[in-house]
């Protein structure tokens, strides 16, 4: 679904990514580890475009030279994406957001589909109120909708669980996990919780000052892994 070769990325004269590779197969939950400023979020901006890579490959599709698309073409290509911090637009209503999501779709459906509020019932409740009015959770559900009315195929989450309670964390990740069997979604996760990305994740990586130092199987992110590349 979604293939990084050699992709290096400087902030300035910071060198942030180096010579990275990373492989997210389809209708699978490939999860990005590592320690805080290590380069997770920089990757993902990286492929949906918000910062230009200096150099390497990213093939969506095994055919779409994503970094050579422009920012808002991704989308229509069909990925979704969550960033870090939600960024839901407060003064607009939960329907209002929803709706901006419509834009990228190649269709002309104008209605958000029924789809995104049987996902999140809490936010057919509250279509009517503002986006700044709703609690984090509620928000970042807000925000994992708005991207999902877009139906993409790839769906990318950074951080969905930071600074929300541990229940709405196990819902969106039962709401991953369903969109992945039912729908054939792949996503790519960028997550500090480890008991989350054991539980919903079905691969790993794990970057380290701006390069992958480990990757496989969820099954093989053991204790040693943890403690060499992840405990702070």
């Amino acid at each position: 679904m979604l293939s990084i070769q050699g992709l290096n990325q400087f902030y300035g004269g910071s060198h942030t990514l180096w010579d990275l590779d990373l492989d997210v197969p389809p209708g699978a939950c490939t999860c990005v580890l590592g320690r805080n400023g290590v380069g997770k979020t920089t990757l993902m901006k990286v492929i949906m475009g918000e910062v230009a890579v200096h150099s390497g490959q990213i093939r969506f599709d095994s055919e779409v030279a994503l970094e050579r698309q422009r920012l808002e073409a991704r989308s229509r290509l069909g990925i979704g994406y969550v960033p870090q911090g939600r960024q839901i637009f407060p003064l607009l209503t939960v329907e209002e957001n929803l709706r901006t999501g419509l834009a990228a779709r190649r269709d002309r459906v104008r209605q958000v589909p029924d789809r995104i509020y049987e996902l999140f019932p809490v936010l057919k409740e509250m279509r009517h109120r503002r986006g700044g009015d709703l609690s984090g959770g509620q928000q970042q559900q807000l925000a994992i909708g708005r991207a999902l009315v877009l139906e993409p195929r790839l769906l990318i989450l950074d951080e969905p669980g930071e600074g929300i309670q541990p229940n709405i964390v196990t819902q969106i990740g039962e709401v991953i996990r369903q969109l992945m069997i039912e729908d054939r979604l792949t996503v790519l996760l960028v997550e500090q919780k480890l008991p989350f990305a054991r539980r919903y994740a079905d691969h790993f990586a794990i970057l380290d000052r701006g390069r992958r130092v480990a990757c496989g199987d969820i099954a093989a992110l053991d204790d040693d892994v943890v403690k060499q590349y992840l405990t702070v």
